[in-house]
């Protein structure tokens, strides 16, 4: 993935780094039994989804042509033919 640049952007950044903030919100409210809290922090878990969007529809997320699929080896390629078997 690293060659994709799959993710690193600063809208992929913000978004997972704000629901990750509500991820541990969510969870603290969690253990203090607290629902109001829980729900506060599923609120910021969905605000970063939407924050990477927007951010993304700005043009500071992946562009759409620079994500290359990469293509299957072919089988000549991948499993050359004995020394034996060539004619």
């Amino acid at each position: 993935m690293a060659g994709s640049s799959h993710g690193h952007t600063p809208a992929a950044w913000t978004g997972v780094i704000i629901a990750f903030i509500g991820f541990c919100v969510a969870g603290a409210f969690v253990v203090m039994a607290q629902p109001l809290g829980f729900w506060a922090g599923m609120v910021i878990i969905a605000l970063g989804g939407v924050v990477g969007g927007i951010m993304r529809s700005m043009g500071l997320g992946q562009p759409k042509d620079v994500h290359v699929v990469p293509q299957p080896k072919t089988a000549a390629a991948v499993t050359p033919e004995p020394a034996a078997a060539k004619s």
